[in-house]
């Protein structure tokens, strides 16, 4: 399929498709014509790096365990991707998007209060 049919099956703008084929994530291959050839396959490894980013995973970690990940919807990685560098950075992002969700709770919290006080 040619990069518009992805883009349509995804949800995922054309120019964002090119932008995970430069940061190594997304490998089309090329026809004679140099269009991007896209397989079936590729559908669910977008949905999978788009559900990685929207998790707050930056694309050079996703660039390190995407090899290792072979299951749509799920992160499985294998013991040989899990370094202690990687390990490191996991955990490092763990806590930001933990960071993330205290402080969007916290908004959240703010804005029931200042609704429960307009609506009294």
């Amino acid at each position: 399929m040619r990069i518009g049919e992805l883009a349509r099956r995804t949800g995922v703008p054309t120019r964002m498709l090119r932008y995970y084929e430069e940061q190594d994530l997304l490998h089309p291959e090329r026809a004679g014509n140099g269009y991007r050839s896209y397989d079936e396959e590729s559908v669910d490894r977008v949905r999978q790096i788009r559900g990685l980013l929207d998790a707050g995973l930056t694309t050079e970690i996703i660039r390190r365990i995407l090899p290792f990940l072979h299951q749509p919807g799920q992160v499985v990685l294998h013991r040989d991707c899990l370094t202690a560098e990687m390990a490191a950075q996991l955990r490092g992002e763990a806590e930001r998007i933990q960071a993330r969700i205290d402080c969007l709770s916290r908004n959240r919290d703010a804005i029931h209060a200042y609704l429960r006080a307009v609506e009294a």
